[in-house]
């Protein structure tokens, strides 16, 4: 017998969503890992980089999580709990740890770095990456893409315009900003979230698809869908992802 609605949601309003590890839906949620294999590539870069800035860089998990760094590397956050992650994590490293709002300018020389990276970020500054890069450098990215995730999230909003994040909208940025595309890749990846429990903990921590999620405000269509998951399975949905790779 599954466990009550009650119980799944005081667990999941109880975990922690600090950092960027989702270790917490193991065996509860799962999805589809894009064919690239982002970590395995940016470690490529890396290693032949000698300056390098990862953007929005979060707890710093997947740059903690490289065989090495470049001789110098900085990494800027901006959420206080992710930024404190992200220190405790790349300073033994090497890595410098930057507190940066989420807005441009970037704190840094024009120039300054061979290679500027960023995992899901919010927004994409192209001017300013391609300020902060030397001529030859490389952006290199990993994106979300258009209408991710959204059979969750039009479950609790309703119809959605889809249109953000185009990987061809990225292309025609980065180009206006001087930068020349070498590389634009997109796949949608199956997910599954097997109880009401994994969908709140995963709202609660990917705040933007959602935006303004909490159970009391939700809490009618949170029944509903555990109600679902109890009938019918896992609720499935899709998450989208590109690759996009640009040189200065």
């Amino acid at each position: 017998m599954g466990r009550s609605f009650e119980a799944l949601v005081a667990e999941a309003q109880a975990a922690p969503v600090n950092g960027w590890d989702f270790s917490w839906l193991d065996g509860r949620a799962s999805e589809e890992r894009p064919s690239w294999g982002y970590a395995r590539l940016l470690g490529d870069r890396m290693a032949g980089a000698t300056a390098a800035l990862d953007i929005q860089t979060g707890g710093g998990e997947i740059l903690a999580g490289l065989p090495r760094l470049a001789p110098v590397t900085v990494a800027t956050e901006s959420w206080p709990p992710n930024l404190r992650l992200a220190a405790a994590r790349l300073r033994a490293q090497g890595a410098a740890v930057v507190a940066d709002d989420e807005e441009p300018r970037l704190p840094f020389r024009t120039g300054a770095f061979d290679l500027v990276t960023s995992r899901h970020p919010v927004e994409t500054w192209w001017a300013e990456i391609a300020r902060v890069l030397r001529p030859g450098g490389v952006y290199f990215s990993q994106q979300v893409g258009p209408r991710s995730v959204f059979e969750l999230a039009e479950f609790f909003l309703g119809p959605l315009d889809g249109s953000a994040r185009d990987p061809e909208r990225a292309r025609a940025e980065a180009e206006a900003a001087g930068l020349t595309v070498t590389d634009l890749r997109a796949e949608r990846l199956r997910m599954e979230f097997h109880d009401v429990g994994a969908v709140i903990y995963f709202l609660r921590k990917v705040i933007w698809i959602v935006p303004g999620f909490s159970v009391g405000r939700h809490l009618r269509r949170l029944c509903d869908l555990h109600q679902l998951i109890e009938a019918r399975g896992p609720f499935v949905a899709h998450s989208s992802r590109f690759l996009i790779e640009a040189r200065a």
